[in-house]
């Protein structure tokens, strides 16, 4: 099996990854990166309100 190597590296300057450091990554890393995140359920309007409350715009 061939890594795609160009395919990564491509992948890491969308993300803003240097070069140099794309090659520092290790495949943990990487993987950490590049995985889907878990799906987040919208925000409630409680939710929504207590959090207003803590950091209200000044």
């Amino acid at each position: 099996m061939k890594t795609p190597w160009g395919e990564m590296l491509r992948i890491a300057a969308r993300l803003g990854v240097a070069p140099g450091d794309f090659w520092r990554l290790s495949l943990t890393e990487w993987r950490m990166l590049t995985e889907n995140p878990p799906s987040a359920l919208p925000m409630s309007r409680d939710q929504f309100e207590q959090m207003a409350e803590a950091w209200p715009d000044d």
